[in-house]
């Protein structure tokens, strides 16, 4: 088989307190997301017999940027970044991306990226899709949770949050943080009946217990659990009831914020 038409392999390179770098690689090509510290990259590259040949930036904070500059010199590869005028993104040489834009790699011959752009936790959030399997969320979407609301506004973090909703509930969910437990125990106390998440939460606590990532999530486990994506059931229950979905939403992120 060659090379360039490899099938792609996932692997989460844990970085800071619990940052996940996600690289994706087929034959000895690579890609990198979010390289927030351009030395764990350079390690697993070199451990694992890869070339880097692209960086995907999905939105300016220093956990997600930092290495970029690094890797990129040492690489000669492009980088993508979103198409704001971010200090991080205009001290590099950076691909402009935005919603509906499609990335395509020589190196990937069996790799479609689609961009799409989710602010709420920042302005120039985006986020890519991989094979429509893949979502590279960053910190828009965690496990059982959402990212803060930084710079958007809730009506936009909820819009995008439904724009991840409405991808096929096969997808796959690679979120930037390993917050997994902690959104769990929140959940908790806005849905306590709900069975999906009392499982979750057990699966969870073995997985943590082997030091085993939590991510990726399926989109439908998500659904299922996540209080952030289940706004409008939530609007049924007592305790919100009649709510708009919004206003569910912008109330979770507020006790969230103080958990």
């Amino acid at each position: 088989m060659d090379e360039t038409s490899a099938s792609i392999e996932i692997t989460p390179l844990p970085a800071f307190s619990d940052n996940y770098l996600w690289l994706i690689h087929a034959g000895k090509h690579a890609l990198i997301v979010d390289p927030g510290d351009a030395e764990v990259v350079e390690q697993a590259l070199q451990a694992m017999h890869l070339e880097l040949t692209g960086i995907l930036l999905t939105h300016h904070h220093a956990d997600h940027t930092d290495g970029a500059a690094a890797l990129q010199k040492h690489w000669q590869c492009p980088v993508y970044a979103p198409d704001h005028n971010q200090p991080a993104y205009t001290r590099l040489e950076t691909i402009r991306v935005k919603a509906g834009d499609h990335i395509q790699l020589p190196q990937f011959a069996t790799l479609t990226c689609e961009v799409l752009e989710l602010p709420g936790h920042t302005l120039d959030h985006i986020a890519y899709y991989v094979n429509q399997h893949h979502l590279f969320s960053g910190d828009v979407l965690f496990g059982a949770g959402c990212g803060r609301l930084f710079e958007g506004s809730p009506a936009q973090m909820f819009a995008s949050l439904q724009k991840i909703a409405s991808l096929a509930p096969d997808t796959l969910i690679y979120a930037a943080h390993e917050y997994t437990a902690h959104n769990i125990a929140f959940a908790q106390t806005i849905d306590p009946d709900n069975l999906a998440l009392q499982q979750r939460a057990t699966q969870t606590r073995d997985l943590r217990s082997q030091n085993i990532p939590t991510l990726p999530s399926p989109l439908s486990l998500e659904l299922a659990t996540n209080p952030f994506l289940r706004c409008e059931q939530l609007s049924r229950q007592t305790a919100f009831k009649d709510w708009q979905p919004l206003d569910v939403f912008t109330e979770l992120r507020a006790r969230r914020n103080q958990f």
